[in-house]
């Protein structure tokens, strides 16, 4: 215990709380060494001609990268980044994003006079704060960048065409948040069915859910590795948003539930001043929500749940497309449906005419001549010659409506 003590004390800076205790298991002694949450982080190792902090990556331990150092030293200081004071004067930038969504959210106009309040300006030296420079319209502050792509197929390699949308966007963090919803909406799909009474629609991403990740990755980020941003890349099958720096108190997502998950928040005044305006709730429930909001879609099921991953310098949320169905994920009904136009001596537009309709209708819902017109972008004559073709292929039957059709189930042939 003496040793071990000493060699604590020699070899560790601060000297960290621990407590040895002597105890005896299978008949032999043991010493127990136990070291509580430190406050004064970081705790350096200081021997052997080095003096470093460690932290833990997987099953073992490695030095520090500089801005995780950097963000252990302000936790020290119980300090974060967004509240340091910066270099640059406020009178020499404009916040016209923030008055704009103060209005929207509030109904009142915002006074400047509040940006010392949003913890956005130091009243006395009249400087930004970190959060201040993110907020302002021309944030000058390289690292607070949004990268976009939309990838063709399921890797980054698509083939001859490897991105079918990108875009990079920079300035107030408000800015970033809309363009980056606007990219999303632009290259994602809502798919829709009738249903009696109304129009059920099947997004590819549950909007809200897309949402949320954004701002949690723009709001929750590490904004001391220079260099770094923030990054949307959608798949065929997913989306993956991706943000630098860990969870804030150094667990690991995945060994958590998503109930015992910290809210501990890396950058609280700008975590307060997006929860003043609307955009995300105070009470860190972020990641719950995504999940939640997913499960309310019409066409989610189990196997398209979001998942989240993270190390010490990322955290990484990926979004499952809704719609995207894999070969083996194809349901029967169609698969049987498909296995009945192979026995049929089909041209590829009559063939892939007939899988437009199916796709569309299903074995559910009725159609009639002009949506034949309409969904295979034909006129009424070979509309109607392709309704014959399919009648008498047994692929359709007439209903008690009529001009109205619908797909025969296989098994009900």
């Amino acid at each position: 215990m003496q040793d071990i003590s000493r060699l604590i004390k020699e070899r560790i800076s601060p000297v960290p709380r621990f407590i040895l205790t002597p105890e005896i298991e299978d008949r032999k002694p043991i010493l127990l060494l136990s070291i509580p949450k430190g406050i004064h982080t970081p705790y350096y190792y200081k021997a052997d001609g080095i003096r470093e902090a460690y932290i833990r990556n997987g099953n073992e331990s490695i030095a520090a990268p500089d801005h995780i150092l950097h963000e252990l030293i302000l936790d020290g200081l119980n300090e974060s980044f967004d509240s340091l004071v910066s270099k640059y004067d406020a009178a020499d930038f404009a916040f016209s994003k923030l008055h704009e969504r103060f209005k929207a959210w509030t109904g009142k106009s915002f006074d400047d006079k509040f940006l010392a309040s949003f913890g956005l300006v130091d009243e006395d030296t009249r400087k930004l704060t970190n959060a201040g420079v993110l907020i302002a319209d021309n944030c000058p502050l390289r690292q607070s960048r949004l990268f976009c792509v939309r990838w063709n197929g399921l890797t980054k390699a698509g083939g001859l065409v490897d991105a079918l949308d990108s875009a990079e966007f920079t300035g107030s963090l408000i800015k970033l948040l809309e363009d980056g919803m606007s990219f999303i909406q632009r290259n994602t799909k809502i798919m829709w069915r009738k249903a009696p009474t109304s129009r059920i629609e099947m997004p590819e991403y549950a909007e809200r859910s897309c949402f949320e990740s954004l701002v949690n990755a723009l709001v929750h980020r590490s904004y001391l590795e220079l260099g770094s941003e923030v990054h949307i890349d959608i798949f065929d099958d997913r989306m993956t948003i991706y943000s630098p720096g860990g969870m804030a108190d150094g667990s690991i997502i995945q060994n958590l539930k998503l109930s015992d998950v910290s809210s501990k928040r890396r950058n609280p005044v700008l975590a307060d001043v997006f929860s003043r305006l609307g955009y995300m709730e105070r009470q860190g429930s972020g990641l719950e929500k995504i999940i939640e909001w997913y499960q309310s879609c019409s066409n989610y099921t189990d196997d398209k749940i979001p998942s989240y991953s993270s190390t010490p310098s990322q955290f990484i949320v990926t979004l499952p497309n809704l719609n995207y169905v894999t070969k083996t994920g194809v349901s029967p009904e169609k698969q049987d449906f498909e296995a009945i136009l192979n026995t049929l001596s089909l041209s590829k537009p009559t063939r892939k005419n007939v899988l437009a309709l199916y796709e569309r209708f299903g074995l559910y819902e009725t159609f009639s001549r002009t949506d034949v017109v309409n969904i295979c972008s034909i006129t009424k004559s070979p509309a109607s010659s392709l309704i014959s073709f399919m009648n008498e292929s047994g692929l359709i039957e007439k209903t008690a409506t009529r001009g109205k059709y619908r797909f025969i189930h296989s098994n009900s042939k």
